[in-house]
Order: C-alpha cells, then structure tokens, then sequence
C-alpha cells in the first residue's frame, strides 16, 4: 500500500480535486493522510464535505498550531501504515497513472528512494512544456549541483529506508535538506524519466523567487552541508547554471 502524505494549509481552492485526483488514479492500494496545518480558510470543511462521499481510506488530522510544512509532513508520516510513502503538495497535480508507474518502478529497481519528472504548471496548473527530467540515478554530489528532486515525485519503499531519516528538518527548503541527508547517508535516489506531475507555480515576483531561493540554496550549503565558502561557490555554480536552463 501507498500511504500519501499531504499538507495542508489554506488550499481551499485546490483540496477538494487534489482529494479526487488521489481517488482516480488507476493504482488503487493506497491512503490519503490530509494534515491541516492550522488553516485559516475553510480547508478542513472542504475536505470532511468530501470525505463524506467518497469513502475511501482518507484521513484527517487537525492541528491547532501552525507548525509549517516539514511539521505537517513528519505528522503523517508517523501516521502512516503503507509500505511506501509518497508525498504530495495540495496544489500540485498526479497524472492518474503516476501510483502505478512509481510503484512498479521501484519494485523493478530495488530502489529504497525514488523520484521521476515533472512539468512546471501555471498558477491554474496548466502544463506549460517546460519539463524537469529525472536522471537515472542521483548522489550526493551530484545532488549539491542539481535540485532535480521535486517533493510531489518522491516516493520511499519503508521496508528499505529507516523511517526516522525520512522525516523533514525544520530548515528553509526543508524538502531539499531531507534529500540531501538520505543521500549522504549511503543511498541513492532512482529517477523515473516520465513526466507524472505538474508542478503549479502561482503569479510571484521573478526577482523574489529568485533571492528567495538563492538565500535557500546558500543556507544548504552552509548550515546542513556544512560545506565551506570556497565548496559553497563550487556548487552554487553548477545549481545556478541548470536553475537557469530549468526555466528556459
């Protein structure tokens, strides 16, 4: 079973086909664990509308403090009961096939941590051809230079990897820092080179997106990396060049 793993906070406008998107993919041996993460919109009331029709395995948990993603994630995590744990952010989109794909690749590889491509997505998520693709196999190294691995593709085989090295850090980018540390550890991350997902990327300033995650990227390097100034430069260099060409 696939035990899927989503936070939430103010996604009103989204949960409801997140929740049915899960429901239609041909894969059918999952569960959907939804962690309000202290909504101030009527979030939790959409989802519980839906949970009434659907009867399917849909959980909720309700949190009274805003704790923020990496919190959210590591609550259903440690409520989760399948052999491999996917993750899935409440505005991104699964192509329907995307369970059953991700599974019978890991299965076929033996991989203990898995990731394919995706496609950026407008703010209404619709594709807009610029694609992300896998590559075969990531490590470490090759990880600091490339921040290939998007969170809505991850998927883990639970009878293979520990599940406390799984639980998010609370860093900025918490997603990447948790890649990095598995990584670090010994394992490598299996790429899926077909595109599953679409990655919904809302109206932002381009200037602010890009301090943003030149700020993110440096606080890797130096504070969970713990790499030094002279390493930092090094790898900023080969993450700015293909930050760039991603967005093309």
């Amino acid at each position: 079973m696939v035990s899927i793993v989503v936070p939430v906070y103010n996604a009103a406008n989204y949960i409801e086909k997140t929740i049915r998107m899960v429901c239609d993919q041909t894969y059918k041996d999952w569960e959907l664990i939804l962690v309000d993460d202290a909504s101030s919109d009527n979030s939790v009331q959409v989802i519980e509308d839906v949970i009434s029709t659907q009867k399917k395995r849909i959980r909720l948990i309700k949190k009274d403090v805003n704790a923020g993603a990496a919190a959210a994630r590591n609550t259903g995590i440690d409520a989760s009961s399948g052999r491999f744990i996917a993750f899935l952010d409440a505005d991104d989109v699964w192509k329907e096939d995307k369970l059953e794909k991700q599974v019978a690749f890991m299965e076929k590889t033996g991989a203990a941590f898995a990731f394919h491509s995706y496609e950026f997505g407008d703010e209404k998520a619709n594709p807009t051809g610029k694609i992300v693709h896998a590559p075969k196999v990531l490590r470490y190294r090759q990880a600091l230079s490339r921040t290939v691995i998007f969170t809505s593709t991850v998927m883990f085989d639970t009878e293979k990897i520990d599940m406390e090295i799984i639980h998010m850090p609370q860093v900025p980018s918490e997603d990447t820092a948790t890649w990095w540390r598995i990584l670090k550890s010994g394992y490598e991350a299996y790429g899926l080179d077909e595109n599953l997902t679409i990655y919904r990327r809302p109206v932002r300033s381009l200037s602010s997106n890009k301090m943003e995650a030149i700020y993110r990227i440096w606080f890797l390097y130096r504070n969970i990396a713990g790499l030094s100034v002279l390493e930092s430069l090094f790898y900023f260099g080969g993450w700015a060049v293909r930050a760039t060409l991603r967005r093309l």
